[in-house]
């Protein structure tokens, strides 16, 4: 897979200069990019690599002096960053998995596949389940009962989805993601102690220990277009009605969500994020690392949180979050600088009751 130089810029719409004919075989570091390379150096602070390494063909800034640094060849996006989308989409060698049916794969006579379809090795197909056209399924994918599976989807090698789960079409799903387990759900014939608790915001009442009975999962998930699913992500069917995340949703490793939880369009969900049962999250919502979401609350439009938060109230549209519990994030930082400031302040107290009251002991 190699392309020209002329052929990677009008793919990403950018300029290019000096000789562009030069073929290109794949992207590398500036100082670690041989002769046949494109070097990767968007940011003056990575120019001074080049001269580490052999490339004679790289990827700049806008206005960069790339003569100067001894290039053949340049390209120049007007959105870096952005260009990098588009230049490893182009020059992705994919992860190999051959075409057609796999002799090892197991279909059910039942299922329907649309053309094109690729199913890996020893992949489990079963009965009612619709494959949309051009999709590809992985080495040891279980597709499970009545899945409706849209176009040109792509799932890795061991991808589990349960019965009746919908999924949109250009979804990809990362290896060992697990998609239409049973919600988290349980009850006890009388109220219980977190019940008691949660009402009184810590009592935990009369209530006898009991049993925690299994609430079935009767919903299951239904998932937009164009969403793509992390590594170890684990999403939960719903009680009744459906799990369900919107188009354009991107989540990273080790996301859960549980049971009735609904995500907006176009969200950005970051790893181990755990989202708890019933919680709403509206659209273009950004949520970084380690984010936790209590059950039963709405998150609004185009909130963002910080990594670590965690958010235990419904947040209004808009917002930036930061903290636990969660404020907004310039409030959130003014109380880490007080708290940072604390031990001076307690000295500074302590000095002055010693002018005041002639004593250094406390009340």
């Amino acid at each position: 897979m190699t392309y020209t130089v002329a052929q990677i810029a009008k793919s990403l719409g950018a300029e290019a200069a000096g000789d562009t004919s030069l073929v290109i075989r794949r992207a590398a570091e500036p100082q670690s990019a041989g002769a046949d390379d494109l070097a990767l150096a968007m940011d003056p602070k990575y120019a001074e690599g080049l001269s580490q390494g052999a490339a004679r063909a790289a990827m700049l800034w806008p206005g960069a002096d790339w003569q100067a640094m001894g290039l053949t060849a340049a390209i120049f996006p007007e959105r870096p960053r952005f260009a990098m989308s588009g230049m490893t989409r182009l020059m992705d060698k994919g992860q190999g998995f051959g075409t057609g049916i796999h002799p090892s794969a197991i279909i059910d006579p039942t299922a329907v596949l649309g053309k094109d379809v690729s199913v890996g090795p020893l992949a489990i197909i079963s009965a009612g389940a619709q494959i949309g056209d051009g999709s590809v399924i992985g080495p040891h994918c279980f597709i499970g009962m009545d899945v409706t599976l849209g176009a040109n989807a792509y799932l890795r090698e061991q991808v589990s989805i349960g019965a009746r789960v919908t999924i949109g079409m250009r979804c990809i799903i990362q290896p060992g993601a697990r998609i239409g387990g049973d919600g988290f759900s349980f009850v006890t014939a009388e109220p219980s102690t977190v019940e008691s608790a949660r009402k009184t915001l810590g009592d935990q009442g009369a209530a006898a220990a009991q049993p925690w009975i299994r609430i079935h999962s009767l919903g299951s998930v239904t998932i937009g277009d164009d969403v793509e699913i992390g590594m170890g992500c684990t999403i939960d069917c719903g009680t009744i009605r459906d799990t369900t995340i919107g188009n354009n949703t991107k989540l990273d490793n080790q996301v859960h969500m549980g049971h009735n939880v609904s995500i907006g369009d176009n969200c950005l969900i970051c790893g181990q994020v755990g989202i708890a049962g019933s919680a709403r999250i509206g659209n273009n919502v950004v949520m970084a690392g380690q984010v936790g979401v209590n059950d039963n609350i709405f998150v609004g439009d185009g909130v963002i949180a910080g990594g670590g938060t965690k958010l235990m109230s419904n947040v209004p549209a808009g917002r930036t979050m930061l903290g636990y519990p969660a404020t907004q994030m310039d409030k959130q930082v003014d109380l880490y600088k007080a708290q940072r400031r604390l031990p001076r302040l307690l000295r500074e107290v302590a000095e002055l009751r010693k002018v005041v009251f002639k004593s250094d002991k406390d009340d």
